[in-house]
């Protein structure tokens, strides 16, 4: 009967023991995964915020470059964004660049490249420039189906903006950025799904357009955590 409770002892001790392992060791991972949020989430936000600075001052001197050459476009001060009408490309319907579409692109395309390209500061984190079609929701006559209206814009959406993709590697911007430009630039059609809205009404004209949209590299928290994780 003593045997019996020495071992029941023994058994106690091994459970205090094993609960008090691990109870230490997921207080343990809480105190790292808290640590590691924090210093993630603050240099994720340091990181952030002068990503922005340096791609503000860049669309700052992008536009004053495009007001020297006297080419009007709507940029985006912060997001560095360019919106063209399709008027100033393509006939309508067409997804043919124009006679004065090509000069217009002549135009802006190098000033649009070199600005960008030159700053070394920016360069490594640019995930992509977007060259991205957009349509409006009139109907093209003789559909009445809204699925195929909504395919056969975005049919026309990505043949306009694969036009202008073709055409800027004609144009005369610094050719030391090929490889990288080739590496980065990406087409996309959006059909008449992002329409102008102005006074509560679609601006067709406006809503007709192709942007030129700079991408910039994020890095996600987690991806900052698990690589911590990695190297500890």
């Amino acid at each position: 009967m003593a045997l019996m409770t020495r071992r029941t002892k023994s058994e106690e001790n091994d459970n205090n023991i094993f609960w008090t392992t691990m109870a230490d060791l997921l207080l343990g991972l809480a105190i790292i995964f808290m640590t590691l949020f924090v210093l993630a989430m603050t240099g994720f936000t340091q990181q952030s915020i002068e990503q922005k600075r340096k791609q503000i001052e860049v669309n700052k001197e992008l536009i004053e470059n495009l007001k020297k050459a006297n080419i009007e476009a709507e940029v985006d001060p912060v997001s560095g964004d360019i919106k063209i009408s399709d008027l100033e490309l393509f006939e309508i319907g067409s997804y043919t660049l124009s006679p004065k579409g090509k000069v217009y692109l002549n135009k802006l395309v190098p000033i649009y490249i070199n600005t960008i390209f030159s700053k070394k500061e920016l360069i490594d984190e640019i995930d992509s420039i977007i060259i991205q079609g957009h349509t409006d929701s009139q109907s093209f006559s003789g559909i009445k189906n809204h699925d195929l209206q909504y395919l056969k814009n975005m049919e026309l959406s990505l043949q306009r903006a694969n036009s202008v993709a073709e055409y800027i590697f004609s144009t005369n911007y610094d050719k030391e950025y090929n490889e990288k430009l080739k590496k980065i630039l990406v087409v996309e059609g959006k059909s008449y799904s992002e329409p102008v809205i102005v006074n509560g009404k679609e601006d067709y004209n406006k809503s007709r357009r192709v942007e030129m949209r700079l991408k910039v590299k994020k890095m996600e928290i987690t991806d900052v955590i698990f690589d911590t994780i990695q190297h500890l």
